[in-house]
């Protein structure tokens, strides 16, 4: 009889068959040679069974039937993919051994352990266990294929996650859903996703800028020009800062330290997942989704680049060889320019920026196959155009640069220069011309209050720290701190990649490091999930929490299980799986953990009072069957909603245009009187009895108090006919609370920066101009 392989995709399967059985027959589901025939699964072809599974009472979401703590997990086929595993259990029976192909990893073990649990497969099971699909690898690792028996603790690691977040999930979100009649998605990895932009926006809310102060000086030697910080304590006056800048213009000063220090770039690292994702957001917008949708056409459909579902920046030794094929493959086509610079002998494996096998756990780096892109999609090119470029920047030498540092004094004053001068690109001459550009323009990251240069040039830089210089120019300028930016797909990927880094427990920290929330190939469906039930919504390539999404966040704190919200959990999951894959922790201890914290969830949230009637938005709250029928087919990380579901709960805020926010006094009171008629006016929807007044309102003869609403804030009197309202988006600048108290004091905000339609930035406050509609006006300020 002939040994079944079992691969994780089909194009692994037809990779391996491809090297282990050459000739043999495709059957569109399999292919079958002498020895082996090599089958797949599609992924998960089974899961987790719902729980109506076990007693057709939890079709309905009721919190009386909490908890849902099945004492053996049922599994369940995909209805998708059904034909294929019933494939591989008739394969099953022509075999008389077993060989596990799937991923070498965790999910990888757990897809097969479900195939080989449904099916009831008894043969004797090897394990080939290899990091990348080339023919070399797969020919090694079926010479040393080893025994299932060594994975079981792995098997049971994976087993244990699943279960656990199953667990967690659905009675946590049934829990939360049932108790506030709205759906309320919960899961190990979103609900601190969620926490972590909720916790932002909080951050910008609260924020309030404060003015301050530069003095720059520009001074001469010769021909050479350069500009200098001044330096001391911060300036909050600007009479102060024009003391200073009238005390050095048109003297003569000297240079009293001048460093020089040559400094090498190196290339960044090969990309993973989420570093394509981040720098495909930051390039193009692309979301986390796209730009995983495209990388997978771009490996399955177009076999252009290696797998990218990896968490990897290196490759292994076996990878080598590989590359320079790659590399020379590229001779012809759009990058043979820069394939006829570079230099071979710079990667090999040696090179530990490239080659770091101790790195490289299920899959290696994102690389580019051998074999030629026919027609791609434009998204596809740039995608592709990024790997390319990656790739090839590691048979480039370093950029170098000559980093010089002049202190100079005029008078009493001191100011500080930093120069970074081109001496050679290296290689980011593979940098499209835009890049190059754009990181010539770019300053090195530092701190508001480091009042300093960093100029750069591609000319050469000499001055004569024993000769004098001119002060040729001086002036001021006026600066703002700056509150934390708004989350993008590309940051969010960043934060949710370094979780757990500020956590106090030291041993925590270090379990989260390589972790961090979720996986590369989960994380964009996580944030896809939180779009999904209305926790937040997307404002170009902000992302912008939903008044579903704080409330959701505030009632998880409020009910005393805040750990749901925080990455330590996962930390101490991460941390116990580990060592039960190794045999260093008991499975049934673990489970038992997990029972205790989901009775703890149920018994805290039942004690929590109900939010109130409108507490999630107008949307999320009048579609209150949503809540109890679609529920249930919230999936069992508590994470996906059915059809319709994530748009009738979805509860968002949304801002009001510019357009409104300008318009005429008449118009803006008509939409002010709409907007008030809602339910969705106040905070948080409740009456207005219970909103917190903001401040009064400013129109004559109305007594009326200034309270939140959705989209903006407007008079409690608009039952009277007050029309007073002030959009929460004005001019492209989000009107905080603090931005509005000013604004209903003092008539205007503080100073705040704007950019015009040619770039340039201007100084500007937002001003109350009509005090009876709230219609706003922005004021420059030379």
């Amino acid at each position: 009889m002939k040994t079944l392989i079992i691969a994780e995709k089909p194009d692994m399967g037809r990779t391996i068959a491809a090297v282990m059985e050459p000739r043999a027959k495709n059957n569109r589901t399999y292919l079958e040679g002498e020895k082996y025939i090599v089958t797949w699964a599609i992924g998960h072809l089974l899961g987790l069974a719902e729980p109506d599974a076990y007693d057709a009472k939890y079709k309905r979401w009721n919190i009386k039937d909490l908890p849902i703590i099945p004492e053996q997990f049922k599994i369940v086929p995909n209805p998708k993919t059904k034909d294929q595993l019933k494939m591989i259990g008739e394969l099953a029976k022509r075999c008389n051994a077993i060989v596990n192909a799937c991923d070498a990893g965790r999910e990888g073990q757990y897809i097969f352990a479900l195939i080989q649990q449904q099916l009831k497969l008894h043969q004797p099971v090897k394990r080939l266990w290899i990091s990348d699909l080339t023919a070399e690898s797969i020919a090694t690792g079926f010479e040393r294929l080893r025994d299932a028996s060594e994975f079981e603790f792995l098997t049971q690691a994976a087993r244990a996650r699943s279960e656990a977040d199953w667990l967690i999930g659905m009675n946590a979100s049934r829990a939360f859903t049932t108790r506030h009649n709205t759906l309320l998605s919960v899961g190990r990895v979103q609900t601190p996703v969620l926490a972590l932009i909720h916790d932002r926006e909080k951050e910008i809310e609260a924020f309030q800028s404060q003015t301050f102060y530069d003095v720059w000086a520009e001074f001469k030697q010769d021909q050479i020009k350069y500009k200098g910080a001044w330096q001391g304590d911060r300036l909050t006056k600007p009479e102060e800062a024009e003391a200073i800048a009238a005390a050095v213009r048109g003297k003569t000063g000297k240079i009293t330290k001048y460093d020089t220090k040559q400094t090498k770039e190196y290339p960044f690292k090969l990309y993973d997942l989420t570093l394509l994702q981040r720098e495909a957001n930051a390039k193009y917008g692309y979301s986390a989704k796209k730009t995983l949708d495209v990388a997978q056409a771009l490996y399955e459909r177009h076999k252009v680049i290696s797998y990218p579902r990896t968490n990897s920046n290196y490759v292994t030794e076996q990878n080598i060889d590989g590359m320079h094929k790659a590399l020379r493959m590229l001779e012809t086509g759009p990058y043979a320019d820069l394939v006829q610079q570079a230099n071979p002998n710079l990667v090999h494996k040696q090179n530990k920026s490239v080659c770091n096998p101790s790195r490289v756990e299920d899959h290696h780096a994102i690389l580019p196959t051998l074999k030629r892109p026919g027609t791609l999609s434009k998204e596809e090119q740039n995608v592709y155009d990024l790997v390319i470029r990656r790739f090839l920047s590691h048979f480039f030498p370093p950029a170098e640069y000559k980093m010089h540092t002049v202190m100079t004094q005029v008078d009493k004053h001191l100011f500080k220069t930093n120069i970074k001068e081109l001496l050679s690109l290296g290689w980011k001459v593979v940098l499209s011309k835009a890049d190059q550009d754009k990181g010539k323009k770019s300053k090195s990251p530092k701190k508001e209050d480091e009042e300093e240069t960093d100029e750069w040039t591609d000319k050469k830089f000499e001055i004569d720290a024993g000769r004098p210089v001119d002060c040729v120019r001086a002036e001021m300028k006026e600066k703002a701190t700056q509150p934390p930016k708004s989350y993008t797909e590309g940051t969010l990927l960043k934060a949710m990649e370094s979780a757990g880094k500020q956590m106090e427990n030291e041993e925590l920290r270090e379990v989260m490091k390589d972790a961090g929330l979720g996986t590369p190939a989960t994380r964009a469906a996580t944030i896809e999930r939180l779009k999904k039930v209305g926790y937040i919504e997307m404002k170009g390539k902000k992302i912008l929490i939903t008044e579903k999404g704080k409330m959701a966040i505030d009632l998880i704190r409020h009910a005393g299980v805040d750990l749901l919200a925080s990455p330590e959990m996962t930390g101490q999951w991460e941390r116990r799986l580990h060592q039960i894959s190794k045999g260093e922790a008991a499975q049934e201890k673990f489970m038992d953990n997990v029972k205790r914290f989901t009775l703890s969830i149920i018994d805290k949230v039942r004690q929590q009072p109900p939010a109130p009637a409108n507490a999630f938005g107008e949307e999320a709250r009048g579609k209150r069957a949503a809540g109890k029928e679609g529920a249930r087919n919230v999936r069992a990380s508590g994470g996906t909603a059915a059809k319709g579901v994530g748009r009738a709960t979805s509860g968002r805020g949304g801002s009001a245009t510019l357009e409104q926010a300008a318009a005429p006094a008449s118009r803006a009171a008509g939409t002010a009187g709409s907007a008030a008629r809602s339910s969705s006016h106040g905070a948080l929807g409740i009456s207005v009895s219970q909103r917190q007044a903001l401040g009064s309102c400013p129109r004559s003869n109305c007594s009326g108090s200034i309270i939140e609403g959705r989209k903006g804030y407007g008079c409690s009197h608009y039952k009277q006919g007050c029309g007073f309202v002030v959009w929460k988006e004005y001019a492209g600048k989000q009107i905080t609370e603090t931005m509005l108290k000013s604004l209903l004091t003092k008539g205007q905000t503080q100073l705040l920066s704007f950019k015009r339609k040619d770039g340039s930035t201007v100084k500007a406050r937002i001003v109350l101009n009509e005090p009876g509609t709230g219609q706003l006006s922005v004021r420059e300020e030379s």
